[in-house]
């Protein structure tokens, strides 16, 4: 599979990394990031690569997994009896969207060839500023599709890995906004106060991003509380997520994979174990 029916190399010819164009994407990514945590390139897939990934997205959606627990924390996880009611660990929202896990797309798909494509996983890593990126050890998450159908939404969490890419395979005709406070939390404290500020309705620091169909989207999640809006169009959000990691052999915990996706693989790595991680925070 050519990877030109993917992505619009013209615009974003990303494999050619001793190109002045090249050099320009990765400046303008990195301006984005420090500014507050987030950098979008519009129409980065072209048409028909867009339209493939679509394609694939719908045929899988029989098979998409909604968790029976229909309410959660930020942290995606089970609260905490030794904290006080409105401690965050202990605020639930709704969330009804589901997922299309990566185990639903085989190596002869467009999604697979573009998550496994390593020029745009260098391109990703210089963009971060790391010297190297794996792909996410979890063989169910690493690349799934966020499913958000009329109706559903997907609450405040923070993600499980430092960053996130994503590409917008569909968009909400109304609705289904991707909005975020960025820098809420940092690598050593939760931030407590500042996240219930949130939760409490206190919209000084959301940010609400405009995405269309196609954009690539650069993503601080770990530390940024983020969350998709109620889809009130008539039509389904899909956003194409892909996960990798500074060191390899990075999952998320087997509570989280499990709620979230509803299962976890015979083949995943060492799930009894803790997981690899460089900071202290719930996941």
């Amino acid at each position: 599979m050519n990877i030109k029916n993917i992505v619009d190399l013209i615009k974003y010819p990303i494999d050619k990394p001793d190109s002045a164009e090249y050099i320009k994407i990765i400046n303008r990514v990195k301006a984005g990031l420090k500014d507050g945590g987030c950098a979008v390139l519009p129409n980065f897939l072209n048409s028909s690569g867009l339209d493939a990934l679509v394609t694939e997205a719908e045929s899988r959606k029989p098979y998409a997994y909604y968790s029976p627990s229909k309410l959660c924390n930020i942290y995606l996880a089970k609260g905490n009896p030794d904290k006080p009611s409105d401690h965050p660990q202990n605020v639930f929202m709704e969330r009804t969207n589901g997922f299309l896990t990566a185990d639903l797309f085989g190596k002869d798909t467009y999604a697979y060839t573009l998550y496994h494509w390593e020029p745009l996983r260098k391109f990703l890593a210089v963009c971060l500023g790391k010297d190297e990126l794996y792909i996410y050890a979890d063989p169910v998450s690493n690349m799934i599709i966020n499913l958000c159908k009329p109706g559903q939404t997907f609450n405040w969490h923070f993600d499980t890995n430092d960053f996130t890419i994503t590409f917008l395979l569909k968009g909400a005709k109304s609705g289904g906004h991707f909005e975020y406070v960025p820098g809420l939390r940092t690598k050593y404290n939760e931030c407590f106060e500042e996240v219930k500020k949130v939760l409490n309705g206190d919209r000084t620091r959301v940010k609400r991003l405009k995405l269309t169909s196609g954009d690539l989207q650069f993503f601080l999640g770990r530390f940024s509380l983020h969350q998709v809006t109620h889809n009130t169009g008539t039509t389904d959000r899909m956003l194409l997520i892909q996960s990798f990691t500074e060191v390899p052999g990075v999952v998320g915990s087997p509570e989280r994979v499990k709620n979230l996706y509803g299962r976890t693989n015979i083949d995943y790595p060492d799930m009894g174990n803790e997981k690899t991680r460089s900071d202290i925070l719930l996941d």
